[in-house]
């Protein structure tokens, strides 16, 4: 049976695809040293917006440099507690606050014997939040702790300790099959799920494609709405996949030069982080595409610490690209 094809609503959906190619552009040039803007578009100039690609973020790159490589001495247990962990806070500040109270990354043994959990009291009684504005997290007392960050310390319990997901994960055969093993557990829930299961991907840990699998967010789903007049036969996800089948034809058609992240093309994950930032984009430039959501909440503001790029060696891009900074 022929599929009916997606009705694309156009001016949107070719924001989708300018907006991809000229944030990236923004991207380049500031990690070339471009003295900033880095952007003609008064939109990308004034307010927030993620990289195109998700492993070219700040907390990814912190995620991906000093969680999933970091050369402290590790067993693959802990390796991906720390993953699951770091990902479920999102907050640099609080994992270098945990790092420096414990002396070393958090391990297995920390979260038995109590001294994860008691670093993180400290650290939030220091620092304050604990967790990131990025993510709405599930925030039920689905273990009977009255605090947020204390039910996650039984859910990482559950995880590691009574469970056995890091053994799990180790013999999963895809990645939607790790997606499911984190699924099964209190307050995960479908798009934390994807997220973690994406960043254990990162890891030496396991290799899939990022295009085996994927699940819309809400972001996502706000976003292909308003790109698209009609889904046809197709379900959010497969329209995820289609975008990412397509971006070769849709950049040449308008015109758009997007080389990719060093030869590497959007993947499934970036797709769908792109409805949630077009989602966004369109608030301010077609705001007659209403949604739950009106406005964009964060200014951009360039940090002024440096990032240094690091990627995958998986992956392998070329050298000259796991090595560069970015102020």
């Amino acid at each position: 049976m022929v599929k009916t094809e997606p009705t694309p609503r156009t001016e949107a959906f070719d924001l989708y695809w300018r907006f991809t190619a000229e944030r990236h552009n923004s991207f380049e040039k500031r990690l070339a040293g471009e003295p900033g803007p880095w952007s003609d578009d008064e939109i990308i100039q004034t307010y927030k917006f993620c990289n195109v690609f998700r492993a070219a973020d700040r907390v990814s790159q912190y995620l991906i440099r000093e969680v999933a490589y970091h050369a402290e001495p590790c067993s693959f247990h802990d390796r991906v507690f720390q993953i699951v962990a770091f990902r479920t806070f999102s907050k640099i500040e609080t994992w270098e606050s945990i790092r420096l109270l414990l002396g070393r990354h958090p391990t297995l043994e920390d979260l038995a014997d109590g001294s994860f959990a008691r670093a993180l009291d400290e650290a939030r009684a220091t620092n304050g939040g604990l967790y990131t504005g990025a993510f709405i997290l599930c925030a039920t007392d689905a273990y009977g702790q009255r605090l947020k960050h204390r039910n996650h310390v039984e859910l990482f319990r559950h995880m590691f300790l009574t469970g056995s997901l890091d053994d799990d994960v180790l013999q999963a055969c895809s990645l939607e099959e790790v997606f499911l093993l984190l699924r099964r557990f209190p307050l995960m829930g479908d798009f934390m799920s994807y997220q973690v299961a994406v960043d254990l991907n990162y890891s030496e840990l396991i290799n899939f494609s990022e295009n085996d699998f994927t699940r819309p967010g809400p972001g996502a789903l706000r976003g292909i709405k308003k790109c698209f007049v009609s889904l046809g036969d197709y379900t959010p996800t497969e329209i995820i996949h289609w975008m990412v089948e397509r971006q070769v034809i849709e950049f040449d058609r308008l015109g758009l030069a997007f080389n990719g992240l060093w030869g590497r093309p959007l993947h499934a994950i970036d797709a769908q982080n792109l409805f949630c930032e077009t989602d966004k984009y369109c608030r301010v430039a077609l705001p007659e595409l209403t949604s739950a959501r009106t406005r964009i909440k964060s200014r951009f503001n360039p940090r002024s610490d440096p990032i240094s790029m690091f990627f995958p060696p998986k992956w392998q891009l070329a050298a000259s690209a796991t090595e560069l900074a970015m102020v």
